[in-house]
């Protein structure tokens, strides 16, 4: 793109990413957010936010909310599409992305494998083109690695295990539709985009982990004032978070009770979770809360137990920019630099981290070296401004590459793969 002329960008989503209080919200706002402040003209649509004003700082984005809410999840349920995507593919959005379409974009985000019932659209649109626009998907998970594993550990009706199977078969044929298509396939981990490439040969590929614009705390010394307390934040709303959290409580409340920790949980949850959870005696729930500092304080680690769900975990930056020490699965910490890593308590499974926990409570010394080390580590790595630049990058390169070579691409993504 030359001076005079900006990238023109149209970014497809399933809701406007606000309030940002879940990691795949946080993610779609502050790239689009990057790629615009990098020079990028970023029109954003999705279905109208819970919360009508937008935050401050994300000024550079053009924001178009949708009116008329999602599909109710029933109506999505005899669908082709996964539910994630049924639900949002209402008459209202169908409307308003064929107008948006007879416009000249020269990319177009698909975000998240839930918007992929707008690809029959978008490929008509592009075949109309003279200059098609670069097609990019932003891929938040390898979507059929993440349900193998949540039906596998499915702990819930063999109803809603049929369910999930079912919704795994869909996810399969759309999330490979999707990658297919794409003529830059951005993943949110190095773990996925293997993943992607075992399916689809390796073609065009960026990876571009999270960047960090949360709390930042200063200078912390852990001393035995601070409770005895480990903390998991997160949102609670979809059922891989769910049974995540089920699994964790059921192998961690006998021993943390018998020790004497407590276990803070902060994040919203449906009821029925919340009364499921609520006669555990180790288990203090909390919701959702604005700030996040003072239970940050009062305990002395933190615990990320995902056996189910790949990707990038955002929580891992807020714990470790909030000074906290980290327990964690092995397979949880996809993503991470090697550094960071190391500078954390990994564990094999559930019954491992549980044990970990009961046996590094008290030991404060190495609880306080894991949180400086990890926070040296990361402090250096995770800039949106980066990411931007990259995927900017990224898009121009392959706007002005020939078709033929733009085939089998994977874009260098220097000092942003980390």
């Amino acid at each position: 793109m030359t001076a005079a002329h900006s990238l023109r960008c149209l970014w497809l989503a399933r809701t406007l990413p606000f309030p940002l209080d879940s990691g795949d919200r946080i993610y779609s706002a502050r790239l689009a957010g990057a790629l615009a402040e990098a020079g990028a003209s970023v029109h954003f649509f999705g279905h109208a936010a819970r919360r009508d004003a937008v935050p401050p700082g994300h000024a550079a984005v053009r924001w178009h909310g949708i009116g008329g809410g999602p599909h109710p999840t029933w109506r999505g349920l005899a669908s082709l599409q996964p539910l994630n995507g049924a639900v949002h593919a209402t008459p209202a959005y169908r409307k308003r992305l064929a107008s948006v379409l007879t416009q000249a974009w020269d990319a177009v985000v698909i975000d998240h494998y839930g918007m992929a019932w707008a690809l029959p659209a978008v490929l008509q649109h592009a075949r109309r083109r003279t200059k098609p626009p670069v097609l990019v998907h932003v891929a938040h998970n390898h979507e059929s690695t993440l349900w193998q594993g949540l039906v596998r550990q499915f702990s819930g009706s063999s109803v809603r295990r049929l369910g999930a199977w079912l919704n795994l078969l869909k996810i399969r044929r759309i999330e490979r539709r999707l990658a297919g298509a794409a003529d830059l396939l951005c993943c949110i981990a190095e773990e996925d985009a293997q993943a992607f490439e075992r399916d689809r040969g390796g073609r065009r590929t960026i990876v571009l982990t999270p960047g960090y614009s949360g709390l930042r705390m200063p200078e912390r010394t852990l001393s035995a004032q601070v409770p005895r307390r480990a903390l998991m934040v997160g949102s609670f709303r979809w059922v891989a978070k769910q049974e995540n959290l089920k699994a964790l409580v059921r192998h961690a409340d006998g021993p943390f009770t018998a020790h004497g920790i407590g276990l803070d949980v902060v994040g919203d949850m449906p009821d029925a979770l919340r009364a499921q959870l609520a006669g555990h005696a180790s288990v203090r729930l909390h919701g959702f809360v604005d700030d996040i500092a003072p239970l940050l304080r009062q305990a002395r680690l933190a615990i990320v137990p995902e056996a189910i769900g790949g990707g990038f975990k955002l929580k891992f930056l807020d714990y470790v920019f909030g000074r906290m020490p980290v327990v964690t699965l092995d397979v949880a910490a996809a993503g991470l630099p090697a550094a960071m890593r190391d500078a954390m308590l990994t564990c094999a499974d559930l019954p491992a981290l549980v044990r970990q926990v009961v046996a590094s409570m008290d030991d404060l010394p190495l609880l306080d070296r894991l949180q400086r080390q990890a926070h040296a580590s990361a402090a250096p790595l995770f800039h949106w401004g980066d990411r931007g630049v990259a995927l900017r990058n990224a898009i121009e390169e392959l706007s002005s590459a020939p078709a033929a070579a733009a085939q089998g691409l994977r874009i260098d993504a220097a000092g942003v793969h980390v």
